[in-house]
């Protein structure tokens, strides 16, 4: 804070007015004034610089994982008692640190409403334990036995594999209150929309399959696909509002309508890994390779290519493919939506994983030594943008931070523009 002494103020009669300074004097005065207090403010306000890119300690056996501006490491208890810590960090200071119980491998951590949720594999990684601590603090809030999984802002836990009678449950995440618990038999599938309904899907090997509303347990529809004899082995997949089955004898897909579980369509597409989303079309992954893009509405092929397989994101009409899992240097590319034509082929560049969606698309090419050129991919057929080179392995990106391994076991933490 900056004083300006204005002398002592008096009860006296005042003095006659002072004479009246030239301009030449008064202005350039105040003005000196105005620009003092002016810089005065502006420095107090301007918050300090954020590194862009900083280190944090990992070693031998941890894990890494981003939720918004915080890491969250798991790393080995400093304590040599054998137990791992859950080590929370903005920027380049602790936050906070709990111990986890177990032994086990974290597979998974993540925030929902307030709470850090840890799931992973408890003492001699014989069984899943879920536990949750409070974003804040890090106190121990609440834990269970199976492990947590998250549909959109809907918390589910599968029980224990310990547990005779296997079922799934939703669960609040400020208390781990069990919401509604259903049981679970065969395979299950999950259909949401981040402003729709979560729909869980619970089909068994033989009787009524049931759609469930994933946030309150209700039963949405129910009925047995199969009420003249058993099917033969099959896969279920659910995507844009369908249920896909996926029969082994013969090759076919069968659609079935998730609002009534009557069939739609029928077609025989042999040899197919998986399908997914792909804007408004169903694209149908061959296991050597290629895509077939589908009607969801009559199951009529759109288009097919017989190179990319894998849809990374879609944007404006535009899909980002990538390769089988067999060639994973072969690079990315960009495709028109309507009619499967190539956009842009990226060759030798790997899409970064992302811990949360949202975040840019980030890829890397090796440029020698150990380092990785690594840039911002778009869906408009230009050249990736190019942000910089790095050093370091197992990559992930969130919304505002990538993370890496460094050679010696620590993270490199880049601030993202």
């Amino acid at each position: 804070m900056t004083v300006i002494d204005l002398g002592e103020l008096r009860d006296d009669a005042s003095p006659g007015p002072a004479p009246r300074p030239p301009l030449a004097v008064g202005r350039p005065l105040r003005s000196m004034l105005v620009l003092l207090v002016a810089l005065l403010t502006l420095t107090a306000a301007a918050p300090p610089r954020r590194p862009a890119e900083w280190t944090l300690p990992g070693g031998l056996g941890s894990a890494v994982f981003v939720s918004g501006d915080v890491v969250y490491v798991v790393q080995p208890d400093r304590g040599g008692a054998g137990g791992r810590e859950l080590v929370a960090y903005r920027g380049d200071r602790e936050r906070w640190r709990s111990r986890l119980p177990g032994t086990g491998t974290a597979v998974s951590v993540w925030e929902q409403d307030g709470r850090v949720i840890v799931a992973g594999q408890g003492v001699d990684d014989t069984d899943w334990q879920t536990v949750a601590y409070d974003a804040a603090t890090g106190a121990d809030v609440w834990r269970r036995p199976g492990i947590a999984f998250a549909v959109g802002r809907v918390l589910l836990i599968q029980s224990a594999t310990s547990d005779t009678t296997t079922s799934i449950m939703g669960v609040d995440p400020a208390d781990g209150r069990p919401l509604w618990t259903a049981p679970m038999a065969g395979t299950v599938g999950f259909d949401f929309e981040p402003a729709g309904p979560v729909r869980m899907v619970l089909s068994p090997a033989t009787g009524q399959t049931v759609v469930v509303d994933a946030r309150t347990g209700a039963r949405l529809v129910a009925r047995d696909l199969y009420p003249v004899r058993p099917p033969g082995p099959r896969r279920f997949q659910i995507a844009r509002g369908l249920l896909l089955e996926f029969r082994d004898g013969d090759g076919a897909i069968e659609a079935y309508d998730l609002d009534t579980l009557r069939p739609r369509w029928t077609v025989a597409r042999k040899l197919v890994g998986h399908v997914e989303s792909c804007g408004a079309l169903l694209c149908a992954a061959g296991l050597a390779g290629g895509t077939t893009a589908l009607d969801p509405a009559s199951g009529t092929v759109r288009w097919s290519v017989d190179r990319w397989a894998g849809v990374s994101a879609e944007r404006g009409g535009r899909l980002l493919v990538g390769v089988p899992d067999t060639d994973l240097d072969a690079g990315l590319a960009v495709l028109d939506q309507d009619d499967g034509r190539l956009i842009a082929d990226l060759g030798g560049w790997t899409l970064v994983p992302q811990h949360e969606s949202g975040g840019p698309l980030l890829a890397t090419r090796p440029l020698g030594g150990g380092s990785r050129l690594l840039a911002e991919v778009g869906l408009s057929g230009d050249p990736p943008s190019i942000r910089g080179a790095l050093t370091g392995t197992d990559c992930t990106t969130g919304v505002t931070l990538l993370v890496c391994r460094r050679p010696g076991g620590d993270y490199m933490v880049r601030r993202l523009p």
